[in-house]
């Protein structure tokens, strides 16, 4: 018994590594080019001790040339593989064709094309494959080829790249013939591939997970139109096939704890099904988990409708592939895929909980529309208009219109002494109408943030809190001013201290709250924008410092007490008052230059602020917009 029971293991062990990819790769993996080995095995992350070269550095339209798969030292062997040719320029996807071979080694598969896509019929070990491949008619540009080599059931490269080949057009190549010059001969001082560091993380132009977006699978990325560059810091893929789905999902940005994706019947993440993707001790799996709405988080659910195909976590990107049910039914609620449309809720955040996931303080965007996840589309983000709008009222009213009233309010009372306008002095006028505006601005932003968010704000930041407050204070000073008392009313000094103190502090508190705005996920701003806010305070300190110093020096030359802060009007003098308004102070002049200085710079910082926060994420965006100029 002994005896069969160890013949029986080495048959199984042999069958185990004869086992990978018997008849090749089927044709449901084109455009992931990922073996569906059992037990979720992941890809090797090392450099790939394997090598695709074609023969020909460039190519006219419509020839052919021979590309090779082969090790980068002879005595490797490879059982597997499935290789494509990949257009590197738009329009991106598998182009060209392969021409069958005599040997029957191999065999050819149609991937959204004829006979592009090659790959082997017997997992027999190979030192090298030869096959022939042939340009397209109709296209012009750089091309990669792609492929998956298995060196055996455990251990798989996926994602293996050529040097480029330049497809130019027709005629503007000799034929390929033999082996070009180009090809990188045998090195016999290259290391072994088990000596091979770990390759860095980097985001390629040919990732395999945008192939087949639109086409074969419904994509979803971020930040805005990173499914057309290809350049994606998060993204979500939904494969149909049958009733079986396949979401993929994939996050190097910031280095996330997780990245999630889910399902939804609006555009809010409250009441709805989400997969998360967690790395955990080396490896990563993927669990099920219902958001709730009060109170806002994610609570585990069991994932038996969720199976890890494949995953993988390296240099903080995380990837994995997830197969779930066409139905399910959870907290009571039916999620059939084949028949309704979903939004897609793509998040990933910086923490975990012991119960799930943190909150999604990296990024967070719903698509901006539902679809059936049967008809493969691109999602683009649901609209970011409000937001937008929110940070530049905000930023307007307390970096611009509320920073020039209160400098006017404070230094200006005794310029412009004799000049009108409305009936009103003209310190007092332009005071009113800065503050007037700051108010408008401070009320229209608020209304709107709360009208997208639909309530408290989910986000573990003070920015809310402080808001909230800064609100509050704003609100109150038109209505404490409308009740002012006389000039010559005792009540007065008290009047003058208490606006004097409600303004300031709700100026400080909005320059504080704009600081933490810059650390929320919606936001999408540059943490350097911190320092044009340092460079906005300090401005605003240094120019209140030049004034008051201006302001002791004209008290001093009028003969007049001098006091830390040009405030005579706190507790006004009745004796004073009539000679206070003959005529302007002394260096009035110099306070008009500081002004128009002052005020010009503020507008300067202001609209360097509202373009960085329209613009969110404002890096994206510069590239965007040199691409288009650049073509």
């Amino acid at each position: 018994m002994l005896s069969f029971g160890l013949v029986f293991a080495i048959f199984l062990a042999i069958l185990h590594l004869s086992h990978p990819l018997p008849n090749g790769a089927p044709e449901s993996v084109c455009f992931s080019l990922m073996p569906f080995h059992g037990g979720g095995i992941a890809p090797q992350t090392t450099i790939t001790p394997f090598r695709i070269q074609p023969s020909a550095s460039v190519i006219g339209q419509g020839q052919t040339l021979r590309v090779d798969i082969e090790g980068v030292t002879p005595e490797l062997t490879f059982g597997g593989f499935m290789l494509q040719a990949r257009s590197v320029a738009p329009p991106y996807g598998v182009i060209g064709r392969f021409n069958p071979t005599s040997d029957g080694l191999v065999k050819l598969i149609n991937c959204n094309g004829q006979e592009n896509t090659i790959t082997h019929v017997s997992p027999q070990a190979k030192r090298r494959i030869s096959v022939e491949w042939e340009a397209p008619q109709d296209y012009v540009g750089p091309v990669v080829f792609n492929g998956t080599v298995a060196q055996d059931y455990g251990h798989f490269w996926v994602g293996i790249e050529s040097e480029p080949l330049q497809i130019v057009p027709r005629g503007g190549a000799p034929p390929p013939s033999g082996i070009s010059t180009t090809r990188r001969p045998f090195s016999s001082t290259r290391p072994v591939y088990e000596s091979i560091q770990p390759a860095q993380s980097k985001i390629l132009s040919t990732d395999m997970i945008y192939d087949g977006c639109g086409v074969t699978k419904s994509c979803f990325g971020i930040p805005d139109n990173c499914l057309e560059t290809r350049q994606c810091q998060a993204i979500t893929t939904v494969t149909a096939r049958g009733e079986r789905f396949f979401f993929e999902l994939k996050s190097g940005h910031m280095n996330p704890a997780y990245i999630a994706v889910g399902l939804s019947m609006d555009d809010k993440m409250m009441d709805d099904s989400v997969i998360e993707c967690v790395p955990e001790g080396g490896a990563v799996n993927v669990y099920a988990s219902w958001t709730e709405a009060r109170p806002y988080n994610a609570v585990r659910q069991p994932g038996g409708h969720l199976r890890l195909q494949n995953a993988s976590f390296t240099d903080g990107v995380i990837y994995c592939n997830v197969e779930r049910d066409a139905r399910t039914t959870i907290m009571g609620k039916t999620f059939d895929l084949l028949n309704n449309e979903y939004y897609l809720l793509l998040a990933s955040g910086e923490s975990l909980r012991n119960t799930g996931i943190g909150f999604h303080s990296i990024m967070y965007r719903p698509t901006s529309r539902s679809a059936r996840l049967t008809d493969p589309t691109n999602f683009g983000a649901a609209s970011l208009l409000l937001y937008r709008l929110h940070g530049a009222f905000m930023l307007i009213a307390w970096i611009g219109t509320a920073s020039a009233g209160i400098l006017i309010a404070r230094y200006f009372k005794q310029t412009w002494v004799g000049r009108q306008m409305c009936d009103k002095d003209m310190w007092f006028a332009w005071h009113r109408i800065f503050m007037v505006s700051t108010w408008i601005l401070t009320m229209a932003g608020f209304i709107i943030i709360f009208v997208e968010v639909q309530g408290w704000s989910r986000a573990q930041n003070p920015h809310a809190i402080l808001g909230l407050v800064t609100t509050i204070l704003c609100f109150l000073q038109p209505i404490g001013a409308f009740f002012r008392p006389h000039p010559g009313s005792k009540n007065r000094p008290f009047f003058n201290w208490g606006h004097w103190l409600g303004g300031n502090a709700a100026h400080i508190l909005a320059i504080v709250t704009i600081f933490f705005a810059v650390k929320l996920p919606r936001a999408d701003l540059p943490e350097w924008m911190d320092w044009i806010l340092v460079a906005f305070v300090a401005f605003h300190v240094l120019m209140h410092f030049v004034f008051s110093i201006a302001g002791c020096a004209s008290d001093r030359a009028s003969g007049q007490r001098i006091t830390a802060f040009p405030m005579t009007d706190m507790t006004p003098s009745r004796s004073s008052m009539g000679s206070e308004r003959k005529q302007d102070a002394p260096y009035s002049k110099f306070r008009k230059i500081l002004l128009g200085l002052y005020i010009t710079i503020i507008i300067l910082f202001v609209i360097a602020l509202v373009v960085i926060a329209v613009l969110a994420p404002i890096e994206t965006s510069v590239t965007q917009i040199s691409s288009k100029i650049t073509n």
